[in-house]
């Protein structure tokens, strides 16, 4: 075991098997959470729009999912359980995973 962190995988499809509307849901709730980062929120002439590497949107197998690390739950406790919470609220599935590092 190497000690990463878990990861949480919200995958934006319903209980009836549908795409979870609206279809921009997930850079949506990401763009709430993107102040929510290491060294926190950036401000002045460097802020630019990004999301947090906490709470970010990915598309797996063609479905829209937002991957939340647990490292959110020690920077702020409340904003993992928002994340956490909206999943639960929207019966969305969570599943514990990895991403995998680009250029496989």
């Amino acid at each position: 075991m190497s000690g990463k962190p878990r990861e949480f995988f919200i995958h934006g499809i319903t209980a009836a098997g549908r795409p979870f509307r609206p279809s921009d849901w997930a850079e949506r709730l990401c763009g709430v959470m993107a102040c929510y980062r290491p060294g926190g929120p950036v401000t002045g002439r460097d802020a630019h729009l990004g999301y947090s590497p906490y709470v970010r949107p990915m598309v797996v197998g063609n479905v829209k999912c937002v991957v939340v690390d647990e490292r959110l739950k020690d920077l702020e406790p409340m904003a993992f359980n928002f994340v956490m919470n909206f999943a639960r609220d929207n019966e969305l599935p969570v599943t514990e995973g990895c991403t995998l590092p680009d250029g496989r």
